[in-house]
């Protein structure tokens, strides 16, 4: 239960957080400079890299998308009429969660290193 209700919350969040920072973007992008270095301070430090908000968003973001994606694929094995037996069920709810935050931080790792 738990995973299907986080599915829906990653999705609607990714949505929304997603889509109100395309705008926000989108719309610095337009104003001209400015408002694009605005835009760029709210997430990122003087030097560039991202600073604390940037990191949880961007984090955020990134587990968010992981969790929705490992959870999706859970649907789709129950949807094939497999994996119903109460065990193997609860153990695919977990990989979900085990899934997405290793993807995550092999992402990051990944990010980093570049």
């Amino acid at each position: 239960m738990t995973v299907s209700i986080l599915h829906r919350v990653t999705g609607s969040g990714m949505a929304t957080l997603g889509s109100l920072l395309l705008v926000w973007f989108l719309a610095a992008l337009a104003s001209g400079e400015a408002a694009y270095a605005t835009f760029r301070d709210v997430f990122t430090s003087s030097d560039g890299s991202l600073n604390i908000l940037g990191w949880v968003i961007a984090v955020g973001l990134t587990l968010s998308l992981f969790q929705h994606m490992m959870s999706g694929i859970r649907h789709l094995v129950l949807d094939t009429g497999a994996a119903f037996e109460l065990k193997l069920n609860q153990r695919l709810a977990r990989l979900t969660f085990l899934g997405s935050t290793v993807l995550t931080l092999a992402f990051w790792l990944y990010v980093g290193t570049k």
